[in-house]
Parts: structure tokens; C-alpha cells; sequence
């Protein structure tokens, strides 16, 4: 199957530009696009938020993906090669007109995957780098990171529980077990007993 990709990023602008080089190409390659995938969203958008992202989960080996630019399927390097890098694996051929790539179940699309995974990972990588080292830059100017000390989350998991927990308790049950079947930590259920003062009067 072969599919054409069009993003626009605002309803200014048009999807038909796009539309018109990718079906020139075609007919060119004498391909034909059997199916067309549309959408009006921003690039910087998480791929599974995005048509783009159904789409990646219904191509299937061989299929074809073409677009008219690598900037049509995300507005950063780690996104983009995360997309290729994940095509190339399932061998989806990703093509696109602008940049003139034919990425591809071949050799050499094989190495330029390995190179998309390693700047991927590299980026990550540095995006963490570059985190901790501002956090740490932070805590040594004696910034305190986080929630302020002695502020509570206004939403907490147990908030409107309180009544279960009370009838739980009072028939026996232990915190441990109540706080496995109620998913938290039994340290937040002991805080949350404390904190809303609930009186448990065990039955005989």
C-alpha cells in the first residue's frame, strides 16, 4: 500500500500544495497513493496524538509512506528519527520529495537507520545531560525543586475514599492489604489516615 502524508501546522495554510507535489511524484514513479491521511496540528505534537501516529500502528511490511518533506512528520530531530528509525526497522519505506530519501528495507537505508537510532539516542541523552545539570545548578543556588515543603497535592488518589477505608479498616482489614487493593504505597494510605483523622472503631 502506499500512503500520502500531509501536515499542515494552522487552517492558513493550505493542504493542497503538498498534495499536488506528492501526486507529480507519483505519477512520475508511476505510483499511485491508495490511501491519503490529512491533518491541521502542530509538528511538536506527540506522534501518538496525531493521525500520523494511527497510521505508523497500520503500516505493515512493504508499504510506502510518502510525504513532501521529513518536516511533515515532526518539528524536531528525536522525533523524526524516532519515526524512521521505527519504519525502517518493520521495513516501511518512508519516501519524501523535498529531501529527495528513499528510506528502505536496503543496505544502505539499514545503515542510515542505525545512524537515525544513534543520534536519537545521543539527543536523549543530552536532553538528560543537560536536565540533571540544570536541576543541579538549581539546588546548589539553594532553589528548592519540587513541591514546596509542608504543601499538599491538591488531588490526591485516596481524596473521597475516606468512608471505604473507615469500613475496610473497622472489619479488619490491615493497611497492607488495603493499600495493595486500593494501588498505593502503604505509606501514603498511614499519611492519608493520619491527615484526615480517620477514626477507625474495630467491631468484636
Amino acid at each position: 500500500m502506499v500512503y500520502g502524508y500531509i501536515r499542515v501546522s494552522t487552517d492558513r495554510q493550505t493542504v493542497e500544495n503538498q498534495r499536488y507535489e506528492i501526486k507529480k511524484f507519483c505519477k512520475k514513479e508511476t505510483l499511485k497513493v491508495d490511501y491519503w491521511i490529512e491533518e491541521t496540528i502542530s509538528g511538536t505534537k506527540d506522534v501518538d496524538k496525531r493521525k500520523l501516529g494511527e497510521l505508523l500502528e497500520k503500516l505493515k511490511k512493504g508499504d510506502i509512506l510518502i510525504c513532501s518533506e521529513l518536516s511533515r512528520l515532526g518539528r524536531n530531530l528525536l522525533m523524526v528519527m524516532s519515526i524512521l528509525n521505527e519504519c525502517m526497522k518493520n521495513d516501511i519505506q518512508v519516501w519524501t520529495i523535498k529531501d529527495n530519501y528513499r528510506l528502505g528495507s536496503d543496505i544502505s537505508s539499514k545503515v542510515l537507520a542505525f545512524a537515525f537510532g544513534l543520534s536519537a539516542e545521543i539527543e536523549r541523552n543530552l536532553i538528560s545531560q543537560r536536565t540533571k545539570e540544570a536541576l543541579a545548578r538549581k539546588m546548589a543556588e539553594g532553589i528548592h525543586i519540587g513541591r514546596p515543603k509542608g504543601v499538599l497535592s491538591k488531588t490526591v488518589k485516596l481524596t473521597g475514599k475516606e468512608e471505604t477505608i473507615k469500613n475496610y479498616l473497622e472489619k479488619g482489614m490491615s493497611q497492607v492489604q488495603l493499600s495493595k487493593e486500593l494501588g498505593v504505597a502503604r505509606g501514603t494510605l498511614a499519611r492519608f489516615i493520619k491527615r484526615e483523622k480517620i477514626i477507625i472503631q474495630i467491631k468484636n
